[in-house]
């Protein structure tokens, strides 16, 4: 059975994948696919997508408990519990979560690959 403040949060979760699903910030999607990532640009993404609405993130407004906390992800070993911590997994893991985890909470948010690049060079920031 799931307890109430993580119920809560799987909730917000949920609303904020229903709410950004189809939808991209901005300039979201570069003219030139050949560009680097950008991880300022990530850094507000992560706010955008409300990634801080599940998870501990540095310098978000908010603080969520339902997802592990994203401090001092860049030097992790693991992404999930299953995924060596490369840059390629972890677009992989944002992307595509319940390809990665059938049964994990965090919802699928229709990220780009662009955006999954830039958050993943801010993610990589956090050491």
């Amino acid at each position: 059975m799931m307890d109430f403040d993580r119920a809560a949060g799987l909730a917000v979760c949920v609303c904020l994948a229903l709410m950004h699903s189809g939808c991209a910030p901005a300039g979201s999607h570069a003219a030139n696919g050949d560009r680097t990532a950008q991880p300022e640009r990530g850094r507000k993404l992560v706010s955008w997508y409300g990634c801080a609405s599940c998870h501990d993130i540095p310098g978000a407004s908010i603080t969520g408990m339902v997802g592990p906390p994203l401090r001092s992800i860049g030097r992790r070993s693991y992404l999930a519990g299953r995924l060596a911590n490369t840059p390629e997994n972890l677009i992989h893991w944002i992307r595509y979560p319940q390809q990665v985890d059938e049964d994990t909470a965090m919802p699928f948010m229709n990220v780009s690959e662009e955006d999954a690049r830039d958050i993943t060079a801010f993610l990589y920031t956090l050491r």
